[in-house]
């Protein structure tokens, strides 16, 4: 199959993209190696593909560059994880998050429908489900509220999937991913950020009371999940949550971090932030019946995979 996959020099992306070649499929990757973290990083990942991946650098917000790239392409199915990311850094600036994550999505989508793309795989959040009450959270639940601009463009995008599937009749699956972590994982994010200060004997921020809950989900998981959408032919739109179905308070996250390392934290106690949820836990019921979903390493197997990797890197 002849695969776009943007974002694909960053984090998940780049794990999809090896999965994808290793299963003999055609990879054409789009990313902007935008500064948000180390582009170095990114390269990084995009070297370790061995130049088995066609990788184009633009911007998913240039329409005319992803019209050409479309043109040119002849994709089979686009994978979408390229995104602004981040909760807060999105409270600070909304319109980079709106220019990208829903106008930067409308131009594929709209490139997809002009070039017969049969399949559109959207890479959302759990954070599209804001002060949900009902634990864990199905896909069916309403979603009256969001609690960020990154949360907000991210069910924006679910429902123009649900648009271009409904007007043109593209296949789109929505897959609302829960805090994905393992080898690579962006620096920026809680266990790498908690793992590089505890090693090097820095402070670590703790938001709040360390009583949040976080469905954790490892990236392998996360990758099984993406490749049992690219079999999915239910109906022509739909959403599934990819989590390991297990929170975990930050308290004991880290707890957990500390025992991989084998030192202690030391914690600066900080406000809450604004736009952070207070849990997160996925109820993949869904994705496990008609994704094949199996998600298998939990987050006290996951730990110290991640570790391993930092330590040896």
């Amino acid at each position: 199959m002849n695969i776009l996959v943007t974002g694909g020099a960053g984090f998940i992306g780049s794990h999809i993209c090896r999965r994808l070649l290793s299963e003999g499929h055609a990879v054409t990757s789009i990313d902007d190696f935008n500064d948000y973290y180390d582009p170095a990083i990114k390269r990084a990942n995009v070297a370790a593909m061995g130049g088995a991946a066609k990788v184009v650098e633009g911007d998913i917000r240039d329409r005319g560059r992803i019209q050409e790239l479309f043109a040119e392409g002849k994709f089979e199915t686009v994978i979408h994880v390229a995104a602004r990311a981040g909760v807060r850094p999105s409270v600070k600036d909304p319109q980079l998050y709106i220019d990208t994550n829903i106008t930067g999505t409308h131009h594929l989508l709209e490139a997809s429908h002009q070039n017969a793309v049969g399949r559109f795989i959207f890479a959302s959040s759990s954070s599209v489900y804001g002060l949900a009450k009902t634990v864990p959270f199905s896909e069916d639940l309403a979603l009256p509220q969001t609690l960020s601009p990154y949360a907000a463009t991210k069910l924006a995008g679910e429902h123009l999937c649900g648009n271009y599937s409904h007007l043109f009749g593209l296949r789109t699956v929505c897959l609302r991913f829960f805090t994905v972590y393992g080898p690579g994982q962006r620096p920026d994010l809680a266990i790498h950020k908690f793992t590089d200060a505890i090693h090097k004997g820095l402070s670590i921020p703790q938001y709040g009371d360390g009583s949040t809950r976080r469905d954790y989900t490892y990236i392998d998981d996360i990758v099984q999940g993406v490749m049992g959408a690219l079999q999915y032919n239910g109906p022509l739109f739909d959403i599934f949550n990819l989590g390991e179905n297990q929170t975990i308070t930050l308290t004991e996250l880290i707890r957990e971090i500390e025992k991989g390392l084998g030192k202690k934290a030391v914690i600066e106690r900080m406000p809450e932030q604004q736009g952070d949820m207070p849990l997160t836990s996925a109820d993949i019921t869904k994705a496990r019946a008609l994704l094949g979903y199996n998600p298998q390493t939990k987050i006290a197997d996951g730990i110290p995979k991640f570790i391993s990797w930092y330590l040896n890197r």
